[in-house]
């Protein structure tokens, strides 16, 4: 199982249309297991295939804080045909990537998503009219709740002209970032598949939904679309990258098991 599970997890092609075409190829693997499972251990839900505990490229046990999301992983691997391909996977992936990077290495990802609040995709504006607008409905309450719910008060740009942020502003968003690994792997996921921190920390604090947060990260695209017709290229990426946005959405959701009811986070799962 190690062999097969390094082969899928470690060396993906970065390319997310390259992977999302590996389905037909033959290079993928003959499902090897007749059922997917989740087992309960040490205070941890790991992922079981035909009872049998599964281990991430970097040999961690592939375990999860609480059931909603180890039962969602292993849905991913219930849902596989005849061939396993980790295209069709990216929760497992996020799970890896978490378990083998971000928990090991938690302040070079909040530093990151920090660079991302400081050019954020929000505050650059079009110079064209009706571009312009529309990126100032879809982005305008954003920023509004980033002022009111984070006492961030971020500065606007118009083109590609760099403006610095305020400090204070800053260090209030970054504030909003989670120390823990799991919230963090999805929010900085989040980030980088829209080009926005902000808008990752508005799913992640519920005032957007991963679909809201989606078409307003592509407001732009949309618009040269309409403009020069539609790219099935750049279409077909979208669609594997928006299920690499959904999947840190369903971790997100599934940490709530975590929290009580008043919103603090609990002692076990």
């Amino acid at each position: 199982m190690r062999d097969i599970f390094d082969d899928l997890f470690r060396g993906e092609p970065i390319d997310p249309v390259e992977a999302a075409r590996r389905a037909g190829r033959p290079q993928l693997p003959r499902r090897f297991y007749r059922s997917a499972g989740v087992g309960e251990a040490e205070g941890e839900f790991r992922l079981l295939l035909d009872g049998r505990p599964v281990k991430t490229p970097a040999r961690h046990p592939l375990a999860v804080p609480t059931r909603a999301l180890a039962q969602a992983i292993a849905d991913e691997w219930e849902a596989q045909g005849e061939h396993i391909d980790p295209a069709r996977m990216p929760l497992t992936r996020l799970a890896n990537s978490i378990l083998d990077g971000v928990r090991t290495a938690a302040a070079p990802v909040a530093a990151e998503i920090g660079k991302y609040l400081a050019s954020d995709l929000l505050v650059y504006r079009a110079d064209v009219p009706g571009l312009a607008a529309r990126q100032a409905a879809l982005w305008h309450p954003v920023l509004d709740w980033a002022r009111e719910e984070l006492g961030a008060s971020f500065a606007l740009s118009e083109g590609v002209v760099f403006v610095e942020q305020p400090a204070a502003a800053l260090a209030r968003a970054r504030r909003a970032v989670p120390d823990d690994p799991w919230r963090l792997g999805a929010l900085h996921s989040m980030t980088a598949l829209t080009g926005s921190a902000l808008l990752a920390l508005a799913v992640l604090r519920g005032r957007l939904s991963v679909e809201d947060a989606w078409h307003a990260a592509h407001v732009d695209e949309d618009w040269n679309f309409e403009q020069w017709g539609r790219d099935a290229l750049a279409l077909e990426r979208r669609v594997f990258r928006f299920a690499e946005m959904q999947a840190a959405a369903t971790l997100l959701a599934a940490m709530e098991e975590k929290r009580s009811p008043d919103g603090a986070p609990r002692s076990g799962a």
